[in-house]
């Protein structure tokens, strides 16, 4: 049915793992979690690989886990993390090896799912809204570069959200083949 590989990309609390998960069984493909392989590959939790090695220690272990899942030629819905827009490499790897879906929200949708969220390593810090609005602004350009489809998470109701995404993929593709 798909030639590739979709890979979900937006900001934290936009909804890429759980949304990724649902439209990975609607298609009946693997679903892969950058971040959840980087803890699985490392035996350690995204946390702590923050505390020892910094953002630029992670960076690179999400490049690399990028890297295999993309080589492994499997077919699947591949949720990213937030960041992983942040490297050049990164993008033309992604928008070159599946459909690229932009999960989009507002940042006030963001600041209400995520902020009471301890486990952010990026959110660690006084003022979450400030830090949200910076992350927003620093990647959204990124986001939407490489998008085939941006689609709003906003509404609540996952089910709605992957029967809709799920209706507008299934357009793209017929649309690819005319």
């Amino acid at each position: 049915m798909y030639p590739k590989r979709f890979f979900l990309v937006g900001p934290m609390g936009a909804g890429k793992s759980t949304i990724g998960r649902q439209l990975a069984k609607r298609f009946d493909l693997p679903f892969i979690d950058i971040d959840n392989e980087i803890e699985n590959v490392t035996g350690a939790d995204i946390q702590w690989i923050f505390d020892k090695e910094g953002e630029y220690g992670f960076r690179l272990r999400e490049s690399k886990v990028l890297r295999r899942s993309v080589e492994s030629n499997t077919k699947a819905v591949i949720a990213t993390g937030g960041g992983i827009v942040l490297n050049d490499e990164n993008r033309l790897l992604i928008s070159s090896a599946g459909t690229v879906i932009y999960l989009s929200v507002t940042k006030q949708q963001l600041y209400e799912r995520i902020k009471r969220d301890r486990k952010r390593p990026l959110l660690q810090v006084e003022d979450r809204q400030q830090a949200i609005n910076r992350l927003f602004d620093e990647r959204d350009p990124l986001y939407r570069q490489i998008a085939d489809v941006i689609f709003s998470s906003s509404s609540t109701q996952v089910q709605k959200v992957v029967d809709e995404l799920a209706r507008e993929l299934d357009h793209l593709e017929l649309s690819c083949r005319n």
